[in-house]
C-alpha cells in the first residue's frame, strides 16, 4: 500500500502488539498471533503490505538462522555427537517415507514424475521456525519429544543441501540456464564435480570449526577488553553473518552453518553473553518471519481452486502425520511424546519456499502448480499452532491418561508420604536429597520417556499431567502428607494448588516459584510454603562475600535467617495489591526501608554481633589461651 519504510515498520509492530497480546490472553501460542497479524495486514485483507511482503519474508528468514545459532550454543560438541544416530535415523526415515508417499500422491493426481519428485522433496521439509519456537515457548526442549523434533529438523536442514543440488537434474529444459536462474541457483558448489562438491562441504565445516577456536574467540576477548557493549553486539552479528555468507557461498544452508558455529562456541566463555545479546533480536526477527508467512497467503489462488488446495493440504498433513507417528514408534517414543511429535512437524516448512521457487526457475513447475504449492505451504504453517492447541486440549488429555492407566505401577501398592511434581534439575535435587535421608517420594512427570528412565533408576514415578485429579488420586494423594511442586511453570503450580486446597486440605503444599509476582499469585491462593529460586542462592552468595570481608559466619547465618523472615513478611503484605502502579512502588520502597532498618537494629542491639558460635578463629583463640595458661 505504501513504500514508506517507517509506515511499514509501524504497521508490522502495531499488528504484532495487538494480535500477539490477544493470542496470549486467550491462552494461545504467540506464533498464532503473529500469523494472524500477517494475514490482517497482508495484501488480501487490509492491504497495508503489498508485494514487498515477499522481500520482508526473505529478510525475516534470518531469524531462523539466529535461532539455530542460539540452539547450537546450548549443545556441546559431545552431546551433538551423541545425537548422531537419532539425527540420521529419525530424520532419514521421516524424509524418505514422506518423499515416497507424496510422490505416489502427485503422480496419481497426474503430475509428471519430475514435478511430483520436486514437490515431494519440498513437502518432506517441516518448519524449523514454528516447531522450535513452540517447543521452546512451552519449555519442552529437554523432553524426548523436543530432542526428537530437533533431530528431525536438523537432518532436514542438512538434506536440503542435496535437494537443491538435485533439482537441476530434473529439468529437461535448457531455459534454466537463463541469467535469472543461474544467478540464484548456480552457486559455487553446484558448478563443481560431485567429488569437489563434497570436499567443499567438508572444508566449509572445517573452516567454521577452526575459525571458532582460533579467530572468533580471540576476537571476542579483545572486544570484551574495550568494555563497549555495542562492539560485542556487532561482533555477535558479524559471527552469524559471516557463517551464513560462507554457507551460502558454497551452496549450503545458512541455518545449518549457524547451528554448527553455535556448537563450536558452546564451550567458550562467551556462550552466555552471545545468548543474551542475540535472544531479543531472534525473537523479533522470528515474529517478523511469522507475520510475513501470514501475509504471503494468497487468498485469490484459494478462491480460484478451493477444493484442490483443501484436498492437497489435508492429504499432505495426513501423510506427514502418519510418517511422523511411524517414525516415533520405530524409535520407541511413548504415545504422548509421539503425538506431540506428530502434530508439531506435520506442516510444510519455510525451506519449501526456496525449493519451489528454484524448481519454477528451472521450468520444472508451471506457474499454477507453484502458486498452489506456495499457498499450501503457507496455510499448513499457519494451521500448525492451531492443531497444536487442539492436540493439547482435546487429544493428549484422553490418550495420555489411557497410556497412564495401562502402566503396571499405576496401582498403589504402598503410598509414599511425599509426592514430587516435576523431576527436572530442581526437582531431581530435591528428590535425591530426600532419598539420601531415607524418604521415598512418588514422582509425577509429563515426559513418559523420562518416566521409564527414572523407574529403571529405582524411583517410584508416574506419567501424566499433575493438574488432573485422577492422576493425583492414583499417585496416592489421599494418604500423602506433603506435595512438592518443583515445576518451573507457574500455571501448573497454580492449577495444582487450586486442586489441593479445594479437595485435599490436609496436604502440606510446598511450591517452587521464580519471581515475587508469581509468589503473589500463589499467596493469594493461600499457599504459604513458597520457595523462590533466587532467594537462598543470592543470600548465600552475599553471605560468603561478607565472610571474605571479615564478618563471622554464625553472625551472617543469623542475619540471613532474619532477612528471609522479614522479606517473607513483606511479601505477604505486598501480595494484597501486586499491581505495578505508583501505590505499589510506594509500598515497596517503604517495605525495603523498614526491612533494612530492622536488620541494622538487630546488628546494633548485639543479637548477633557477640555470637561466637561457629566462629573457628574465636574458638582457636580460646584454646590457645587455655593451652598457654596450662603451660605456665
Amino acid at each position: 500500500m505504501s513504500g514508506n519504510l517507517l509506515f511499514e515498520a509501524i504497521v508490522f509492530l502495531a499488528g504484532a502488539i495487538i494480535c500477539v497480546s490477544i493470542a496470549k490472553r486467550l491462552g494461545l501460542s504467540s506464533v498464532i498471533g503473529y500469523l494472524l497479524a500477517g494475514v490482517l495486514i497482508g495484501p488480501y485483507v487490509l492491504g497495508f503490505i503489498g508485494e514487498e511482503g515477499e522481500d520482508i519474508l526473505h529478510f525475516a528468514e534470518f531469524g531462523v538462522v539466529v535461532m539455530l545459532f542460539l540452539i547450537g550454543l546450548e549443545i556441546e560438541p559431545k552431546n551433538f555427537w551423541n545425537m548422531r544416530k537419532t539425527i540420521l535415523g529419525m530424520g532419514g526415515i521421516q524424509v524418505a517415507l514422506t518423499i515416497g508417499l507424496t510422490y505416489i500422491l502427485f503422480t496419481f493426481i497426474g503430475y509428471e514424475w519430475q514435478v511430483a519428485l520436486a514437490i515431494s522433496m519440498a513437502v518432506a521439509l517441516s518448519s524449523t521456525a514454528i516447531a522450535l519456537q513452540t517447543i521452546k515457548e512451552k519449555g519442552l526442549m529437554n523432553t524426548t519429544f523436543g530432542s526428537s523434533s530437533f533431530s528431525i529438523l536438523l537432518f532436514q536442514d542438512i538434506i536440503v543441501i542435496f535437494m537443491i543440488g538435485a533439482l537441476p537434474l530434473l529439468s529437461n529444459s535448457s531455459e534454466h540456464t537463463s541469467n535469472e536462474a543461474s544467478h540464484s541457483a548456480s552457486t559455487l558448489i553446484q558448478s563443481l564435480p560431485i567429488g569437489l562438491q563434497t570436499l567443499a562441504i567438508i572444508l566449509s565445516v572445517v573452516i567454521i570449526i577452526l575459525a571458532g577456536r582460533f579467530i572468533v574467540v580471540p576476537m571476542l576477548r579483545k572486544v570484551a577488553k574495550t568494555g563497549v557493549r555495542e562492539l560485542l553486539i556487532a561482533s555477535a552479528f558479524l559471527i552469524v553473518f559471516g557463517i551464513s555468507y560462507l554457507m551460502e557461498f558454497v551452496g549450503l544452508s545458512p541455518a545449518l552453518g549457524a547451528f554448527l558455529g553455535g556448537v563450536v562456541l558452546s564451550t567458550s566463555e562467551f556462550k552466555h553473553e552471545l545468548e543474551s545479546t542475540l535472544e531479543p533480536f531472534k525473537n523479533l526477527l522470528l515474529g517478523l518471519f511469522f507475520m510475513a508467512v501470514g501475509a504471503s497467503i494468497n487468498f485469490v489462488v484459494i478462491a480460484n481452486s478451493p477444493l484442490t488446495i483443501s484436498g492437497i493440504l489435508l492429504v499432505i498433513i495426513i501423510i506427514k502425520a502418519l510418517v511422523l507417528f511411524i517414525t516415533g514408534r520405530i524409535f520407541n517414543l511413548k504415545i504422548d511424546q509421539n503425538i506431540l511429535l506428530t502434530f508439531s512437524l506435520a506442516q510444510v516448512g519455510e525451506f519449501a519456499f526456496v525449493l519451489l521457487s528454484f524448481a519454477f526457475q528451472l521450468n520444472i513447475l508451471e506457474q499454477e502448480q507453484m502458486d498452489i504449492m506456495l499457498v499450501v505451504t503457507a496455510v499448513s504453517m499457519s494451521l500448525t499452532p492451531i492443531l497444536t492447541v487442539v492436540n493439547e486440549r482435546l487429544i493428549l488429555p484422553r490418550i495420555g491418561t489411557k497410556e497412564f492407566i495401562k502402566r503396571p505401577m499405576d496401582h498403589i501398592a504402598k503410598s509414599q508420604k511425599v509426592i514430587l511434581v516435576g523431576f527436572g534439575q530442581f526437582g531431581s535435587t530435591v528428590g535425591r536429597f530426600l532419598r539420601s535421608h531415607g524418604v521415598e517420594t512418588t514422582i509425577l512427570d509429563f515426559d513418559s520417556n523420562r518416566v521409564d528412565f527414572l523407574r529403571k533408576m529405582g524411583f517410584e514415578v508416574y506419567y501424566g499431567d499433575a493438574t488432573r485429579e485422577d492422576l493425583l488420586e492414583s499417585a496416592g494423594i489421599a494418604e500423602a502428607k506433603i506435595l512438592i511442586c518443583a515445576t518451573n511453570e507457574v500455571s501448573v503450580s497454580k492449577a495444582i494448588s487450586k486442586i489441593v486446597k479445594r479437595k485435599y486440605p490436609h496436604i502440606e503444599l510446598m511450591v517452587r516459584t521464580k519471581s515475587r509476582f508469581d509468589a503473589y499469585e500463589l499467596l493469594n491462593l493461600n499457599v504459604n510454603n513458597i520457595y523462590r529460586e533466587s532467594l537462598d542462592t543470592s543470600l548465600a552468595l552475599a553471605s560468603d562475600a561478607l565472610n571474605k570481608l571479615g564478618f563471622r559466619k554464625y553472625t551472617l547465618n543469623r542475619q540471613v535467617q532474619n532477612f528471609i523472615k522479614y522479606d517473607e513478611a513483606s511479601l505477604k503484605r505486598l501480595a494484597a495489591d501486586p499491581n505495578r502502579n505508583e501505590n505499589y512502588i510506594f509500598k515497596v520502597r517503604k517495605e525495603l526501608e523498614q526491612q533494612e532498618q530492622l536488620l541494622e537494629d538487630d546488628f546494633k542491639r548485639g543479637i548477633v554481633t557477640f555470637d561466637k558460635h561457629w566462629d573457628g578463629e574465636h574458638i582457636r583463640n580460646i584454646l590457645s589461651k587455655n593451652k598457654k595458661s596450662k603451660n605456665s
